[in-house]
């Protein structure tokens, strides 16, 4: 699905009859997104898996896709979704193939568009936000020490596993930490 299909449905722009019954997080999201554009929602690694983090609001705001990241700290993704936020609120339209050498301290990224059916395993807040998927989503995938990006041959094995990919179906995907709970 491309930004410029995406009609926005999100409770910004639509009175679903229960915004008395928003929690703390949901309001914070509605405020960050009303304020500053969008806002970085942080999920920190645990024992099962490693941490990500990805953006609400950039839809609905600069009518272009949502962001998501994983495997580094969270901070450092919060930093990397932001710097490609800005370019997004710029005018820059962010898209799948797209490379950003400039935006993770002098490594370049890489946007991958994210097949919906991933999307109830790891955007609940997303989804409640715009109230029903899909909403186009971009997995920014980082390098590692070498350059290279975590499907590409000769990646270490440790690499490989620390982000999804989820530009392939679920039932496509390499088996691993990210399919665990699917």
């Amino acid at each position: 699905m491309t930004a410029d299909a995406f009609r926005c449905r999100c409770v910004i722009c639509h009175d679903y009859g229960d915004r008395d019954k928003a929690d703390r997080m949901d309001l914070t999201i509605i405020e960050n997104v009303q304020q500053h554009g969008w806002h970085v929602v942080m999920v920190p690694e645990d024992d099962i898996s490693p941490g990500f983090a990805y953006t609400i609001g950039l839809s609905h705001t600069y009518d272009t896709s949502e962001l998501a990241m994983f495997g580094l700290d969270i901070h450092a993704m919060h930093r990397i979704l932001n710097n490609i936020g800005e370019k997004s609120a710029a005018g820059s339209v962010p898209a799948d193939g797209q490379k950003h050498p400039d935006v993770a301290d002098g490594h370049h990224v890489m946007l991958r568009h994210v097949d919906p059916r991933w999307y109830r395993a790891f955007f609940g807040r997303a989804i409640g936000f715009y109230r029903r998927p899909p909403f186009p989503v971009l997995q920014v995938a980082w390098p590692d020490a070498n350059g290279r990006l975590h499907w590409e041959e000769q990646v270490e094995e440790r690499h490989r596993q620390s982000q999804p990919q989820l530009w392939q179906p679920p039932s496509e995907h390499p088996a691993g930490i990210w399919t665990t709970e699917l």
